[in-house]
């Protein structure tokens, strides 16, 4: 018989259930080699919706959040290579499309996986809107690369029609850069904490979330140019729907000291006073594990339970301790 959930509806001697947030990149979705068609996408939500189906198995609420960079990069290219007939969008009207698109895949998989399990659950995508500061310091120094590669004439060009700020990346041609705000509140955090609570599997926040900030002088939410990073969207997310649990799927099993040396060695169980003194030491690069400590350990200074980096293919293994890095919310 299928298992159902009904909303609003708890028996007041039944445990509240835990809930656990989850975050993943962009690449989740594309694997290296394949091109981002949608059948990649169709299929690779499919082995990511299985590996979250245990926790469901072990009654976790959860909300899903993921990154878009890939899938941005494809619908900027298709912004410069269409028509002139067809207006060009901005960057944050981009980022809404692929939080649909990409929560759709997650919706179509993740309710094959329950009906085959035959649970009663409802999955629904939120659009997401983070505020971000004007005064941040991110607006005077873009960092975040974004887009296509071009060549030096083409991306000279953009700058000097379009404002465009440019920088040469890793030898493989010019990018445009924009800034990467720190993410200050998440517009519909409400609204996702209510979804979560009343059962649903939420997706919410994709790539760092929408970026907006109020208008001086309307008053009103207004896009912004820039891209907020999704881990820390993600672990701001983690303490508005007081979740018990924040987890990283990443591309390795755990988070390493030393990565890519010859004495690099995993981290197993870690209190926030060793988190802090790691992150003080400069052991998380600021483009790829730096942001995921750091979205954890604000998380549980915020007064979040635990947190966990690993990858998908070791996730049942970890929730056990068997596997992947905790953080532990207490000195």
């Amino acid at each position: 018989m299928m298992q159902r959930y009904e909303p609003g509806q708890r028996d007041a001697n039944v445990p509240i259930p835990p809930t656990a947030v989850v975050a993943m990149g962009g690449h989740a979705f594309i694997k290296p080699g394949e091109r981002g068609t949608y059948e990649d996408h169709l299929n690779n939500a499919a082995e990511i919706s299985q590996a979250l189906m245990v926790l469901i198995e072990r009654g976790y609420r959860i909300v899903i959040t993921h990154g878009n960079g890939p899938q941005i990069g494809d619908q900027m290219t298709r912004n410069e290579t269409s028509s002139g007939d067809i207006p060009r969008l901005p960057l944050d009207v981009l980022v809404a499309q692929t939080q649909g698109s990409l929560g759709y895949y997650l919706q179509r998989a993740l309710l094959q996986e329950l009906h085959a399990k035959n649970i009663a659950r409802f999955v629904t995508t939120m659009v997401t809107q983070v505020m971000v500061s004007p005064d941040d310091p991110a607006f005077e120094n873009p960092t975040k690369p974004v887009g296509p590669f071009m060549e030096r004439e083409a991306a000279e060009k953009k700058r000097d029609t379009d404002g465009w700020q440019i920088t040469k990346d890793l030898n493989r041609g010019w990018r445009r850069v924009v800034p990467s705000p720190k993410p200050v509140k998440i517009v519909q955090a409400a609204m996702i904490r209510e979804a979560v609570r009343s059962g649903n599997i939420v997706v919410a926040a994709g790539g760092g979330g929408i970026p907006v900030a109020i208008n001086p002088d309307s008053g009103l939410f207004q896009g912004i140019e820039a891209v907020i990073d999704k881990d820390l969207t993600s672990g701001q997310l983690a303490s508005d729907v007081d979740a018990d649990l924040l987890v990283i799927l990443t591309a390795v099993d755990g988070v390493y000291l030393n990565y890519g040396e010859d004495d690099a060695t995993m981290l197993g169980a870690v209190t926030m006073a060793d988190c802090r003194r790691h992150i003080d030491a400069g052991h998380f690069p600021p483009g790829s594990m730096g942001p995921k400590v750091e979205a954890i350990y604000g998380f549980l200074r915020r007064g979040g339970q635990r947190g966990l980096i690993t990858n998908a293919e070791s996730l049942r293994d970890a929730l056990d301790g068997q596997a992947g890095t905790h953080f532990i919310g207490r000195i």
